[in-house]
This record gives C-alpha cells, structure tokens and sequence, in this order.
C-alpha cells in the first residue's frame, strides 16, 4: 500500500545508512589518516579534532564519539558575548505551574515582511529539570521564514530531536547536509554545528534533552526485527566549506539555557573527512514499521515508540519520541481510540499532517496538546459515541501523522506557552463535558 513518502527521501544527495554506527566518509581521497586518529600531520594540512559525546570513559557499548579533519580548528573565534534569546528558555520555576489539561491552536509562522531565521523563531512551550546538572528536556517551537545566513548554531546543553511541520529544512552541519522534510525528523547531537535554509514559512517542534542521546528501543519479544528499523536512519556523507568571511561568520552557543554568539572568519563547515559513530541523523516516519493488536485490546501506545532518551531506571524514559501513523485497526469488541488515561509521564503531542483518531476536529496540524502528570484525559464525546457505536470491520487510518513527546518529568509551561504565545484553547475541558452518563444497573 502506498505510504506517504517525505520530499527530501527522493532528493538528489547521499547518505550514510544505520543508526549509531561506525561511519567514515571523506571528501576528498585519502583525507582520512590511515591507521591512527591523530597523526603529526595530517592529510592535505588538515587539523584533527575529537568531538566526544559521552565521557572517555563512558561502556564500550555506550561510548559516542567522532574524529574531524578540518581546513582550521574550531578554536579561531573572538570571544563569546550573550545575546538576545527572544522566546528561548531553560528557566522552568519561573512561570507558576497548571496541571489542567492544554491544547494550542496552530502556532504562527512569521510574517511575510519580517525577517526570521531558525535561532531567531524557537520559543520555549514547556519543559522540566536543567541543563546545568544534565537532567532534564524541553519542548521548542521554531517558526521561521528566512534562512540562515552566514550564521550557526550548536547546543551545548544537550540533543535537538526536530520535527518539521511546515516547510522542508535544508541543513549544513559540519558532517555533511541533511535535507529534511515534513514526515521526517532530523536529531543534531549536543555540540554539533549546524546552520538551517528554508524555502518559506517553516514550522516545527523541537524535543531537547540534557541527560544522554537517543538509541532505538528495546524490542523485547517483538523480535529482531520492527519498529524504527537501523537501516532507515540516515547520516550525512563529508562535504567542506572552504570559504573565507572577512566581514565575520557568526556562531551561536545555546549554553545553560542562554545564547551567546562568537564571531570568526571562516566557514565552520570546513570539516573534509570524518570518521565515529557521533554524528547528526535523519528519519523518514513513513518507514516506520508498525506494531498494532489484530484480536481484542488497545495496545499501549509504547509499541509506537521510534525512540527514546533512558533515564537510570530500567524502562523508565527522560524522553520517547513516539508517533501515530498510517495503519490498520482491525481488533473486534473493542473500543479502538486511545483509551481515557491517568498517567505518571507528561504526554506533549504534534500533529504533522491530518486529523488525531481520539479528537477528530480541534486538534490541528501545527497545534500542540500537554496532558500533564495524573491529568486525566482521552476521547472527546464525540470521539467516544462514535467509536463506541461503529461497526467494528478493519479499517484503515489514512492520511494522519501525530506525534508524542512522552516524558517521566513534570513539565511546566512557560510564559510564552501559557500567555504570550495567545494560541492556548481557554475552552479545551469542555471537550469532555457533555459525555453522556450511559450507566444503568439493570442492564449489565
């Protein structure tokens, strides 16, 4: 059956194939050392630089790190000055807390004659912990209609899972270019520098954690096989930038939660040859394999799981990135939407494209939901009647992509979230408040 493919998957440019591999790619041949990480001169006059993602010391299994050989090293900066961070924050004691159940209208992309860029339009909708004691996530929102220029950005607090909405983003990282579409998501690992070109108002989500990265979920009895399968998930082959910028290239630190900005004059994506399992990687959602009940029950919605950040729990997650695709629903005497839940995880969810099963109409592609800890929530009455009273025959859920952003924190809304942004539904509970009372003692 055909499946809905991203426009970036038929695009002309090369990719490395496998999630957390051993990768090496090169430019230009012979780039890369023969033999050894760091020799007394490397080849063509390049620099060498490791950029480590888990301590030196971190599990073999567990250990993330990668070997750069660039035009110049990354130190040739002037130094880092704060700047203005708009809408972007990690503070989450600021803004009084609400457990009530929320959802967002669409969220607004820039206006045609305003100049924004990816840094410039990511707001903060809610979040938990810090960077500063390496626990915690946050939830981002980026709008943006212009690309960036002559600037980037790296994350010093942690990894960026993005999930485009509106408009493809065509990225430069110091990897390699990454071209990614609504339907697919793209993950840029703490530290790595990357600078986002857009076509036209472009919207999306953006999931941060601070505490690790993210690795594919345990499969359990499933098998070897299904879910988020290693072979789809894409990384970028070496391309370099060997380009001076006498009137001053910017680089921007999201660092404890602020950003500061550098300037320097020179491209950083001059990065020829490469070679680690630390790098940025892409996703197309369509490739996702699903798991669902074929008899009775609803299954719990962590057999959706693409991926997840742990926690030092045992199945316990900081964050999963869980989505809610295409697929058959075909279980007899049962009512198939999501069920009504009370949950000790915060549960943020997107929409992509299409309409959400358990709310058919006010959730809307652009729009968000937090259904906080033990906040109840679940179909809307008219979600409810229908799927209580329709004729159970397979069916096909066509044409929809939501999302979930599950984490074990309790997140708080920010300001922006709550007040400024003006797309909260103030009327969102009275979805629920004409379910109707069914129960009768003499009809069992």
């Amino acid at each position: 059956r055909n499946r809905l493919r991203s426009a970036s998957s038929q695009a002309m440019i090369q990719y490395l194939s496998g999630f957390g591999n051993e990768n090496a790619s090169e430019a230009l041949p012979g780039a890369l050392p023969k033999g050894q990480n760091s020799p007394q001169k490397c080849p063509y006059g390049l620099y060498a630089e490791q950029l480590s993602g888990t301590a030196f010391t971190a599990p073999r299994e567990a250990n993330r790190r990668s070997w750069l050989y660039r035009i110049r090293p990354p130190v040739m900066h002037e130094p880092f000055k704060v700047i203005q961070q708009g809408n972007l924050t990690n503070d989450f004691e600021k803004w009084p807390p609400n457990p009530n159940q929320m959802r967002w209208k669409p969220f607004d992309t820039p206006k045609d004659s305003d100049n924004v860029d990816f840094v410039s339009g990511l707001s903060t909708l809610c979040g938990a912990g810090s960077p500063k004691t390496r626990n915690g996530i946050a939830v981002h929102i980026y709008a943006c209609n212009r690309s960036m220029s002559d600037r980037c950005l790296y994350n010093s607090d942690g990894d960026f899972l993005i999930v485009p909405q509106q408009g493809a983003l065509r990225i430069t990282t110091e990897f390699g270019r990454l071209n990614v579409s609504p339907n697919e998501i793209v993950v840029i690992q703490q530290g790595q520098r990357f600078s986002v070109a857009v076509d036209g108002p472009s919207r999306g989500y953006i999931l941060e954690v601070f505490d690790g990265h993210f690795q594919l979920p345990n499969l359990g009895p499933i098998g070897a096989n299904g879910l988020a399968n290693p072979r789809d998930f894409l990384a970028p082959v070496a391309a370099y930038e060997d380009r001076d910028v006498p009137s001053g290239f910017t680089v921007i630190s999201k660092y404890q939660g602020m950003l500061f900005s550098a300037t320097q004059t020179h491209s950083p994506f001059d990065v020829v040859a490469w070679h680690g399992n630390y790098y940025p990687y892409k996703y197309d959602l369509a490739n996702f394999m699903v798991i669902n009940a074929v008899e009775f029950d609803h299954a719990d919605p962590s057999i959706f799981t693409v991926l997840t950040c742990p926690s030092t729990k045992p199945g316990v997650a900081i964050a999963d990135f869980v989505i809610f695709p295409p697929r058959w629903t075909v279980a007899e005497h049962t009512f198939r939407p999501p069920y009504y839940h009370r949950n000790c995880m915060s549960e943020f969810m997107g929409l992509i494209y299409g309409k959400y099963d358990a709310k058919e109409e006010g959730f809307k592609p652009g729009g968000a939901s937090l259904h906080s800890m033990m906040t109840p929530h679940g179909p809307d009455m008219e979600g409810f009647e229908k799927a209580s009273n329709a004729e159970l025959k397979p069916m096909r859920l066509e044409s929809t992509m939501a999302f979930m952003f599950e984490s074990s924190l309790s997140m708080a809304v920010t300001e922006w979230g709550e007040k400024t942004c003006n797309k909260l539904e103030q009327t969102y509970y009275k979805c629920w408040q004409d379910l109707k009372k069914h129960f009768d003692p003499t009809k069992p």
